[in-house]
C-alpha cells in the first residue's frame, strides 16, 4: 500500500494536504490515487470538493421542508394507520435523522426517543399493508434497533445491546435489507474488538462482508477487521484489510448525508486508518491522520462537530507524543479526551488504556501518570456504573 516504503514519510506532508483540500496545485487525475493510496486514506478525503458540515437541524425542520408534515401529524396518522406513500418517506426520514443525531445528542435521551419510535411502529406491522408498504416499516424498525443498540453498547450496557443487535439482524433479514444485516454484522464485530475478542471481530467482520457484499457497511466491516489484526501483530492483514476498505470507498459515490452514523464516509475512513497506524507503530501516519481529523471536525467558531473521533484522535496525538517523550503535550491530550462529554465509553477505554499502559511503562514515577491512571479508573467506573434503560446508579 504504502510507495514511501523505504522510507518516512517526508516532512511537511500534512501542509502539502492542507494545501490540496484548498484546491492548491492538484495533481491530475493519474497521480491522486496514488498520493491517497500512499497516505493511506481516498481521493475524496484529500482531492474531493470542499464540503460545508451539516448544520444540526430539528427532525422537524427536516419533515416539514420535505414532506410537508411536521413529527405530530406523523405520529397521528401512524395511530389512524393512515399509512401511505407519504407517510413512509416522512418515517423514513424521522429515521434518517435520528441515525444523524448519533454524534451530537444525549444517548439516553436518544436511546429513549428511538424506543418510543418503534413503540409507534409495532402495531403497523399487524395492519394490513402492501408488501412495499411493510417492507419499508421493517427498514425503519431495523434502522431504529441497530441505532439503540449502538447507543447501548457506548453507554456500557453490553449484554442489553447484544440483545438488540440479534432484533436488529432479524428485522433486516426479513425485510431483505443486506445493508441493515451487515451493519449487525458491524455491531457484532465492534462489540468483539472492545471487549478483546479480536478472532470473533475478524469472523463477524467477514461474514458480514459476505453478507453486505460492495455496499459502503463492507468499508467499515474491513476496517474493524484491520483493527483486530492490528492488535493481534498482524501488519501484513491489517494492510491488506485496509486497501480493500480505501478501493471499496473510492469506488462509491460521496453519501448524501454523511452524519448519518450507518453511512461511511472518507474522514469516517481516516479515523479508521488512524487507529491502525498507531497500533502498527506508524506514528508519522497515525499524526497526520490524527491531526486531520481533529482539523476537519473543528467548526470555524471552534464547536466539536464529531466528539468521538476528536476524543480518539486526541488521544492518538498524546500516544504519539508519549512515545517520542513529549509528557507534558501527552497528558494534556489524554485529559482532553476524557473530557468529551458525548463519548463511546468502551471505544474510549480501549484507547485510553494503550496511553495509560504506555505512560505508566515509561513514565511509572511521575506524578501526572499516576493522575492520569486516576481519571481512567474514573472513566472506567462510571462505565461500569452504566444500567440498563439509560440511568446511571
Amino acid at each position: 500500500m504504502r510507495t514511501f516504503a523505504d522510507g518516512p514519510l517526508p516532512d511537511g506532508l500534512l501542509d502539502q494536504w492542507k494545501r490540496w483540500e484548498r484546491g492548491r496545485n492538484k495533481p491530475d487525475e493519474f497521480y491522486r490515487p496514488l498520493i491517497a493510496a500512499t497516505l493511506g486514506t481516498v481521493v475524496e478525503s484529500i482531492f474531493g470538493e470542499h464540503r460545508a458540515p451539516y448544520r444540526a437541524r430539528t427532525t422537524d425542520d427536516l419533515l416539514v421542508v420535505r414532506s410537508g408534515m411536521d413529527t405530530h401529524e406523523l405520529v397521528q396518522r401512524i395511530r389512524r394507520s393512515s399509512v401511505d406513500d407519504s407517510t413512509l418517506d416522512a418515517l423514513a426520514l424521522t429515521v434518517e435523522q435520528l441515525c444523524c443525531d448519533y454524534v451530537r445528542r444525549d444517548p439516553h435521551e436518544l436511546i429513549a426517543d428511538s424506543r418510543q419510535w418503534l413503540m409507534q411502529l409495532n402495531p403497523l406491522l399487524d395492519e394490513r399493508l402492501t408488501l412495499p408498504q411493510h417492507r419499508d416499516v421493517l427498514d425503519a424498525a431495523g434502522w431504529l434497533t441497530l441505532l439503540v443498540g449502538c447507543l447501548e453498547h457506548d453507554t456500557g450496557q453490553t449484554l442489553a445491546s447484544e440483545a438488540t443487535r440479534i432484533a436488529a439482524m432479524q428485522l433486516g433479514t426479513e425485510a431483505g435489507n443486506n445493508s441493515i444485516v451487515g451493519w449487525a454484522h458491524e455491531m457484532r464485530a465492534w462489540i468483539a474488538l472492545t471487549t478483546g475478542r479480536y478472532r470473533d471481530v475478524i469472523r463477524a467482520a467477514q461474514a458480514g462482508q459476505d453478507a453486505a457484499g460492495r455496499r459502503s457497511v463492507s468499508v467499515q466491516l474491513l476496517a474493524q477487521e484491520a483493527k483486530a489484526w492490528a492488535r493481534m501483530g498482524d501488519d501484513r492483514n491489517v494492510s491488506r484489510a485496509l486497501e480493500k476498505g480505501r478501493v471499496l470507498l473510492d469506488s462509491l459515490p460521496y453519501p448524501e448525508r454523511p452524519d448519518n452514523h450507518f453511512v461511511v464516509d472518507p474522514e469516517k475512513f481516516d479515523f479508521y486508518a488512524m487507529d491502525c497506524y498507531r497500533l502498527i507503530g506508524d506514528d508519522k501516519l497515525a499524526e497526520l491522520h490524527a491531526s486531520e481529523i481533529i482539523r476537519k471536525t473543528t467548526a470555524a467558531d471552534g464547536t466539536n462537530l464529531s466528539p468521538m473521533r476528536k476524543a480518539e484522535a486526541s488521544l492518538t496525538l498524546g500516544i504519539v507524543a508519549a512515545r517520542r517523550g513529549d509528557l507534558a503535550d501527552a497528558i494534556k491530550l489524554g485529559h482532553e479526551a476524557l473530557a468529551i462529554d458525548r463519548r463511546s465509553q468502551p471505544s474510549l477505554l480501549m484507547v485510553g488504556s494503550e496511553l495509560d499502559q504506555l505512560l505508566q511503562d515509561r513514565y511509572p514515577d511521575e506524578a501526572d501518570t499516576r493522575d492520569f491512571h486516576d481519571a481512567m479508573i474514573a472513566a472506567t467506573r462510571q462505565t461500569a456504573g452504566s444500567v440498563p434503560g439509560g440511568g446511571r446508579k
